[in-house]
This record gives C-alpha cells, sequence and structure tokens, in this order.
C-alpha cells in the first residue's frame, strides 16, 4: 500500500480550481511505528516548557503513562488531567474540568486519545488561544485533522469552531491495538463519506451551495485509502491500520480547506447525532460515533436506491409534478418538542433562523430537483450498493443494523423525520422530505431493519 507524504499538504497554499485559496495550517504528522519516541523532540523543536497532557482512564493505559514517562526522560514536567470517565461525554462538565484544573503557565495542550478527547481541547485551544497536539491512540474518527469540534450542548450536537493541532501522532504499534470495534468505527467514518459526497453534490444542483471538486477527490482518496485496508485489519496488519488512520486524517484535511464540516458530513452523520442525543436525553446506551455513522450510511444509501426507484417510475413524476409540499409548521414544532425533549428550543431556533422548511423554500428546491431527476438518477447509479457496505461492516464484526447500536424503532423513523433539522444543510434527508416521501421511507426502511 502507497504510504502517503503529507508534506503535500501541510503549510501550503493551494490555489484550487474553485476559485478559493485552501490551507492546513499542521506542522507534523507522524504515522509511523515508534513515533511516540519523537514526541518530546517535536516539543523541543517547537519551544514548549510546561505541557499538559489530558487523556481518560482508557488512553492513558494505551498510551498516555507511556507519553508521560518519555517528557519526564526528556526533563518536562507535564501536568496530566485524566477523565475518569468509562465513557467521556464531550459536553460543558467535560470543558469546564479541563479549563479549571489546567495549570495557568501551561503553553501546549497535549491530547492523548481519539475522539470526545480530541474534540474538547481542539476547542478549548481555540478559545484559550493555546497550542495543542494529539497524540492518536485509535484509528477511530476523522476529526484530528479537522478545524472543527462537535460537543454536546444544551442536550444538542453542536459543531463548533476549533482550533487546528500543531502535530498529528499515531504511533502504529498503539495503533494496531486499539480495540477492534474502535478500529470497525474509523472504517464507518469514511464509508459515510459516500452519503456525504453525494449530499453535497445534491445540494450544489438544488440549492447552488458551494462546491470544491478538489477538494470531493482528496476525500474520495480518503475513502480508497480505507477500502484498500479493510481485508487486514482483523490480523491487525500495520500496514493497514497506516491506511484506516491516513484515511481518516485526509478526510479531516479536506474539511480544514473548506473550514467547516461539509466534505466529511452529510444526512448520515445528521442520524448519528440524532441517536446520540436521543441516547443521552434518555439515558441509553453510548455507541461510538463512526459505528453510528457507519449505520446511517447504509440508511442513507438505501433512501438514495428507494428515491433512484421513484424517479425512474412515471407515475411518481407526475405526482410530485403536480401535488403541493407543504409542512404544516404547527404540527412540526409540536413533533419537535415530542422528539428532541429539552434540546428542541435549539432546533425551533435554527429553523426561525434558516426557514428551511418555508412552504417557498420547498417549492423551489422540489422544482429544481424534478427538472435535474436525470442526473441525480446518473449520480445515485454510481455510488456503492446499500448491501456492499453492509457487507464490509460484517466482515469486521461491525454493528450495521440500527438496533444494533441501540436506536429503537421509533427513534429511528423520527430520524428519518427530524434528524434534518439538526443542521442547515441540504442532502437526502430533505430532499425526501420536500418530495413528500420522508413517512413513507422511514416506515419502508424500519420494516426492512426490525422486522427482520
Amino acid at each position: 500500500m502507497n504510504r502517503t507524504d503529507f508534506q503535500d499538504y501541510l503549510k501550503k497554499d493551494i490555489h484550487c480550481s474553485c476559485g478559493k485559496i485552501h490551507r492546513c495550517e499542521i506542522d507534523t504528522i507522524l504515522i509511523e511505528s515508534n513515533a511516540l519516541q519523537k514526541i518530546a523532540g517535536i516539543l523541543n523543536e517547537n519551544g514548549y516548557h510546561r505541557p499538559c497532557i489530558v487523556e481518560d482512564i482508557h488512553t492513558r493505559d494505551a498510551a498516555g503513562e507511556k507519553v508521560e514517562h518519555l517528557l519526564i526522560e526528556a526533563g518536562y514536567a507535564p501536568q496530566v488531567i485524566c477523565f475518569e470517565d468509562d465513557f467521556l461525554i464531550p459536553d460543558e462538565m467535560a470543558l469546564a474540568k479541563v479549563i479549571t484544573e489546567m495549570d495557568r503557565n501551561t503553553d501546549l495542550i497535549l491530547a492523548v486519545g481519539s475522539g470526545s478527547l480530541n474534540d474538547l481541547c481542539k476547542f478549548i485551544s481555540y478559545k484559550m488561544k493555546l497550542d495543542y497536539m494529539i497524540i492518536a491512540t485509535a484509528p477511530s474518527m476523522d476529526g484530528y485533522a479537522s478545524n472543527v469540534a462537535p460537543l454536546i450542548t444544551n442536550h444538542a450536537k453542536v459543531t463548533y469552531e476549533a482550533a487546528m493541532p500543531k502535530a498529528i501522532v499515531g504511533d502504529l504499534f498503539i495503533l494496531k491495538e486499539a480495540p477492534m470495534n474502535m478500529i470497525a468505527a474509523g472504517v464507518g467514518d469514511v464509508l459515510g463519506k459516500y452519503v456525504c459526497l453525494m449530499d453535497w453534490k445534491l445540494s450544489n444542483l438544488i440549492t447552488e451551495e458551494y462546491i470544491c471538486h478538489d477538494v470531493m477527490e482528496l476525500v474520495d482518496t480518503a475513502i480508497e485509502k480505507v477500502m484498500q485496508g479493510t481485508g487486514k485489519l482483523l490480523s491487525r496488519d500495520p500496514d493497514a491500520i497506516a491506511s484506516i488512520m491516513e484515511g481518516l486524517i485526509l478526510s479531516g484535511i479536506g474539511m480544514s480547506y473548506i473550514g467547516n464540516s461539509r466534505p466529511a458530513s452529510g444526512s448520515e452523520h445528521h442520524l448519528s447525532h440524532y441517536w446520540e442525543m436521543m441516547a443521552l436525553l434518555k439515558g441509553g446506551h453510548i455507541e461510538l460515533h463512526g459505528t453510528k455513522v457507519a449505520i446511517g450510511t447504509i440508511c442513507g444509501l438505501r433512501l438514495y436506491e428507494k428515491l433512484a426507484k421513484d424517479l425512474a417510475d412515471p407515475s411518481y413524476r407526475e405526482k410530485w409534478s403536480s401535488e403541493v409540499t407543504e409542512l404544516d409548521m404547527v404540527k412540526w414544532e409540536r413533533e419537535i418538542k415530542r422528539v428532541y425533549l429539552d434540546a428542541a428550543g435549539s432546533v425551533i431556533d435554527l429553523e426561525s433562523k434558516s426557514h428551511k422548511n418555508d412552504a417557498t423554500e420547498i417549492k423551489k428546491r422540489k422544482a429544481t430537483l424534478l427538472v435535474n431527476q436525470e442526473t441525480l438518477l446518473t449520480w445515485i447509479e454510481q455510488l456503492p450498493e446499500s448491501e456492499k457496505i453492509a457487507d464490509v461492516l460484517k466482515m469486521l464484526s461491525a454493528k450495521y443494523l440500527p438496533a444494533q447500536a441501540g436506536v429503537d424503532r421509533q427513534d429511528f423513523i423520527d430520524s428519518i423525520l427530524y434528524a434534518k433539522d439538526l443542521r442547515n444543510r441540504f442532502g437526502i434527508l430533505q430532499a425526501i422530505t420536500d418530495l413528500g416521501m420522508a413517512k413513507r421511507y422511514a416506515e419502508e426502511l424500519a420494516a426492512e431493519f426490525y422486522d427482520l
């Protein structure tokens, strides 16, 4: 497998064909065996003196203690902040713990972990104007190189602007020993780009949202890297692990180029975020982000497959052309309060600003979709079959059905109908709503996934 030369992407102005200049401000990316041995040297080269290690009970055992000892041997006296939670939730309490415990003279946040720890540290780095680096302990998600941080605030999953790491360090000896469900979650996070990129193209077609085809190609490269490595993951082959990690980082670089999560997050992520919020609000099981994204990817692909079948049916074309789709906003608000519980306020507030469910906007989007339905059909035909993605997950003994991730039938149906309202971002979930098909598709998918 060909290894990625990240120097092609870092600290350079990329004059893109989209007309914008892209730049990734990360200084160093190391994905290699024994990479931890270079940590002290990286700190010394950059003039850091007082690092604060942020870890949890799992990442402390995986790498945190070793990082601490290596720094002490090099003459540093690192502060250590450790979360004792079995499953860390990146919310206001977690942010407060780091901010209140961190020494005033800290000049570098050194995160040891993956998803939630990385998100917390990059957000604090941004807010406190402190540099941070991430020592990856699992190839489990694509946020390492991004400049956004999804956090739980006021019971809602919100994506915030955040700092870029000065360095990403992934020691293959550590990464390959990560729990297999976390490795599979990394695969799932990248497989989600099939739906995400399709959503982006669809939004560009229907709403004229800005799109960058070069960044789309970069994310396609990330998908290819991951697909190359899946066959050897069960044996924890170091090259396969490196391939997964590199694909995840390339996806994050794509986000950093655009300045938001659009190249890596679409309807599959909206479903994942919704399911996570419901689990938190109802005290249910919290599943790994990439695991939920993988399941959301299968759902998103099935929705595209259903839409393609109906687009090819002349009777549906006539029906959509003649019928007016208009949401009853009083009923919509009542439903939002039912499904989002304590988080409903922020969802309703977003709609009051975006008006994406306004009848005029729906009519305009629907008309544009119908005019371009042949183009859309061609695009959908290029997507992988949902069964193919399910087969990849089954090969890794990973979860691929909503119920396996603790999502009950009603929450699943509600997610197809209302997960789109978490973000002002057009994709398949909004498209099927505009066409008046969301309820039918949701019930059909529920029958597929739950009546086995």
